[in-house]
């Protein structure tokens, strides 16, 4: 398949690195033509500029902001104007309105359009083990998937607008904050009383805590099963009180915050529902 690749940062590089090693025919571009080199070593092309690269048919845009994604789209000699039968795979996290945008002007354009989100560190891109969201219409996807297989060690088809996928990614994105505050929280109660941070991360691991956690509290949360209760929001309440108290005064303003969040819901009367209903 002949594909263009724009974008060859931590991430794009690895993307394309594993392209090519699919068989793919591949020509690149960068802002930085340096990051194009090592490519180039291994095969493939570099293209002059966007207008070359949108020639070939097939264009993956993995950058870094919205900014950047709008000069290459709507920019002079941009994506857009590259004339009817481009097939744009966008893997750049940007904004759900950009996404839409990008939808609408493909479509005006005579273009394909279709977000392709990936999930995953550079190590995870470099190894061709993204995991990849995707969403447009069914036959964009379909012509997409060699792309897909390539980078990704599956794909995860979540609907038929592009935006799907962009709204996927950001909420997932949204939730790494979070863990990353309740791991660091979990570590300072456990070290609180002398258990290393290791060792806590191993007791994770081993209890496959949380993917134990979304097959236990998805289903209720998505379907709203919070009565009767598995287990009151009185009694995880007291629970948080028990970790306030095994903090020792370390710093854990998550779990402060979600102390906070029970005593309003069991004040309105919410004592006896589920604790999963934390966020209704």
């Amino acid at each position: 398949m002949d594909i263009a690749f724009i974008g060859l940062g931590q991430m794009g590089s690895g993307m394309a690195r594993n392209l090519l090693a699919a068989g793919h025919r591949l020509t690149v571009w960068n802002r930085d033509p340096a990051k194009a080199e090592p490519l180039a070593a291994l095969g493939a092309t570099v293209a002059a500029d966007i207008a070359s690269a949108a020639r070939v048919g097939a264009v993956i845009t993995m950058l870094a902001n919205d900014t950047a994604v709008e000069a290459v789209a709507f920019g002079e000699s941009g994506l857009l104007a590259a004339g009817p039968g481009l097939l744009h795979v966008s893997s750049s996290t940007v904004s759900v309105d950009l996404t839409d945008r990008l939808a609408e002007a493909h479509a005006a354009a005579g273009q394909r359009f279709v977000s392709a989100q990936v999930l995953g560190r550079p190590d995870v891109a470099t190894a061709g083990a993204l995991a990849v969201i995707a969403a447009g219409a069914a036959d964009d996807l379909d012509a997409a998937q060699p792309v897909f297989d390539a980078i990704g060690a599956g794909t995860q088809r979540i609907g038929d607008r592009p935006v799907m996928a962009a709204a996927a990614k950001i909420a997932l994105n949204a939730g790494i904050p979070a863990i990353m505050q309740m791991l660091t929280e979990q570590f300072r109660i456990g070290a609180a009383h002398g258990i290393a941070p290791a060792a806590m991360t191993e007791l994770l691991l081993a209890t496959d805590y949380g993917n134990r956690l979304i097959r236990s509290y998805g289903p209720i949360i998505a379907e709203k099963r919070f009565e009767p209760a598995g287990f009151p929001m009185r009694l995880g309440r007291k629970d948080v009180d028990l970790a306030l108290a095994a903090a020792n005064g370390a710093d854990v303003p998550l779990t402060e915050l979600i102390a906070r969040r029970m005593d309003a819901i069991i004040a309105a009367d919410g004592g006896a529902r589920d604790w999963s209903a934390l966020g209704q």
